[in-house]
């Protein structure tokens, strides 16, 4: 059985989905420097509403109906399977409550501030719960089949995706939406990132010998994925096929990745041997390329180690930011635009690399047949997955 992908929808920084991959290919970044919090210095960011942090729920509504539309469906669709996940979920709005109660009860001291600054109530907490944003998707769809709600770090894109592809494979459903959202630009976020050194001071350079670490971003992709011959059937354009994934744990750190490599390599070979394909049969990697000295040296000798030395790798976060739990879908999306339309996107933010890869500088049109997309988060969450084109790939856009 054949699982394909008959819908996207994808925000970012850039815009929509076909906004977002031509700007991309353009080679423009939508990172700025904002300061959406006054007691927090400027900084780059990529955010959708320039200096306004996306409220989460409006995100996930615009991401399924584009999805939907994309797929030519419509609600209710009652025996769709959920799975959409966030590594962050509904983080700014706990903050609120969190900040309500130390202004409130003057706990350490905080002065006084507007109610209008705080419109979060007690009683809400239940909806800010980490599967909400799964909940929600169902909802919008009026299914009543498996709902899931990965949390992943970094690497929940590809996991969303994958488990969406196992409830079709093993029978449970015939269609299914995965992806992922994050909506984590917030005080706590931007600080933390910042106190550990992560986070750039003027921008996202992917594999370049300059990095400075990465830029947070806001966005999501949802897709819809569906039995071949159900997508057959009601005549839906098809982007392309999933044709297997890897998923491993270094159980080694909670940020930093196990330098060894061993639990990430499996998680690519198991991706590769479930897809029935050989290294020098990806054409093209959408690394997770983060732009922090460690990973982007720890993937770069993942692929180098494992991949022919021509094989074509970018890394897209230099134009949409790094938007954390949703970054693999995001990835997934572009590497299906690149089977659509047969070209290489360039790893946006690279002046001079660092490292002995055949990194993507501009858009490059070629034969594509699978693709390779790479996520790796916080506490060694390894994500690999392949797909192809489907014998009726069609050109979008």
């Amino acid at each position: 059985m054949e699982v394909v992908i008959t819908g996207i929808g994808l925000i970012s920084a850039l815009g929509s989905l076909e906004m977002t991959w031509k700007r991309v290919l353009s080679g423009e970044s939508g990172i700025r420097i904002y300061q959406p919090f006054p007691e927090l210095k400027p900084l780059p960011l990529a955010l959708i509403n320039n200096n306004i942090p996306i409220d989460l729920t409006n995100l996930i509504q615009s991401l399924v109906t584009d999805a939907l539309q994309d797929a030519n469906l419509t609600p209710p669709l009652l025996d769709f399977g959920v799975v959409i996940g966030s590594s962050r979920g509904y983080q700014a709005q706990l903050e609120q409550l969190a900040r309500k109660r130390l202004v409130t009860d003057n706990l350490f001291g905080f002065s006084p501030i507007s109610s209008h600054l705080l419109p979060v109530t007690y009683s809400q907490f239940i909806d800010y719960l980490p599967n909400r944003v799964a909940i929600a998707t169902s909802q919008l769809i009026q299914s009543t089949g498996p709902i899931l709600s990965p949390m992943a770090a970094c690497a929940t894109g590809i996991w969303t995706i994958a488990q969406g592809f196992e409830l079709i494979k093993m029978g449970y459903c015939d269609q299914v939406i995965a992806g992922a959202v994050e909506a984590a630009i917030t005080p706590l976020t931007i600080a933390g990132f910042q106190q550990m050194g992560a986070l750039a001071k003027t921008g996202s350079y992917p594999f370049d010998r300059q990095r400075e670490g990465f830029v947070l971003g806001e966005g999501g992709a949802v897709f819809i994925l569906e039995n071949y011959e159900i997508a057959q059937k009601r005549k839906a354009k098809i982007y392309g096929k999933i044709l297997g994934f890897g998923l491993t744990n270094d159980a080694n750190s909670i940020t930093s990745p196990d330098v060894g490599g061993k639990t990430a390599l499996r998680a690519i070979t198991d991706c590769l041997e479930r897809s029935q394909i050989a290294p020098d049969q990806i054409n093209y990697i959408h690394a997770h390329g983060t732009g922090t000295r460690l990973n982007d040296q720890h993937e770069a000798l993942l692929i180098k180690h494992l991949f022919p030395s021509d094989i074509a790798v970018s890394s897209t976060k230099g134009a949409t930011g790094h938007t954390l739990g949703a970054s693999g879908a995001l990835g997934f999306a572009f590497g299906l635009m690149s089977l659509t339309q047969q070209i290489l996107p360039p790893c946006v933010g690279l002046a001079q690399s660092d490292f002995e890869l055949n990194l993507v500088r501009k858009p490059e049109k070629t034969q594509l047949e699978n693709v390779l997309c790479l996520s790796f988060g916080f506490g060694g969450q390894n994500a690999a997955i392949a797909l192809s084109k489907s014998p009726s790939t069609v050109s979008f856009f």
